[in-house]
């Protein structure tokens, strides 16, 4: 390997380790309340980066913190992917989402701190959860597992609800309480899409799947 080609790949790791900082600081901020109000100098200084390198990777701080909730939107939704990939019921995969989604307060409580604080730009994202909300939504309707009318009202339906239960457990309370509103909420959604009851209960009953040792996105304990 050439002394240039080995320099260019030491700058390009660099730069990369950099963007990863400013990012990992905006995602920080985006779970504190205003925490957008940050000046760069400020991000900088969490990031533990130079002034001047932040325009190095974004024009502004807007441009910041929207690659910081994409790139936490999706790191769930792919996680979600991953964990859901062997389960063969359309209604599972749904409930499944839901139930592990209302439990982020106490597996990743920045993660659920940020979706609460940019609720706008999860119900509206063009990656991450919506939709893959809306796929799981629309492959239940169509193996006759739910009833729905309008897909995109079903949507706003299951997102607002969502956000609803996320701000209401993210207020101090246990993991076994976070758990039953989970459960409760994902109950209720499959209700409200004409699950029978007895078989909405018997997927909110399923052991959640976990991650295993190999993957990216393990939850807290």
């Amino acid at each position: 390997m050439s002394e240039a080609h080995d320099t260019e790949n030491r700058g390009g790791r660099r730069r990369a380790r950099t963007r990863a900082a400013l990012v990992a600081a905006a995602c920080e901020l985006l779970a504190r309340e205003n925490g957008t109000e940050a000046s760069i100098q400020e991000i900088t200084d969490l990031a533990d980066v130079g002034f001047g390198s932040f325009y190095n990777h974004f024009p502004t701080k807007t441009e910041l913190f929207g690659a910081a909730i994409a790139e936490t939107l999706e790191e769930h939704g792919a996680m979600l992917d991953e964990l859901t990939a062997d389960i063969d019921d359309p209604a599972e995969v749904f409930a499944t989402g839901v139930r592990m989604t209302a439990r982020l307060p106490t597996t990743h409580p920045q993660m659920a701190r940020i979706i609460c604080n940019t609720g706008h730009t999860y119900l509206s994202a063009g990656t991450g959860l919506a939709p893959r909300a809306l796929r799981d939504i629309l492959a239940a309707r169509d193996a006759g597992r739910f009833t729905v009318d309008d897909p995109a009202v079903a949507l706003a339906c299951v997102g607002g609800a969502l956000l609803g239960v996320l701000n209401l457990v993210g207020a101090g309370r246990t993991p076994r309480a976070v758990g039953r509103a989970a459960d409760q909420l994902a109950h209720n959604l499959l209700r409200m899409f004409e699950v029978p009851r007895e078989d909405a209960e018997r997927i909110c009953a399923r052991k959640l799947p976990v991650p295993g040792r190999r993957s990216a996105f393990p939850l807290a304990r």
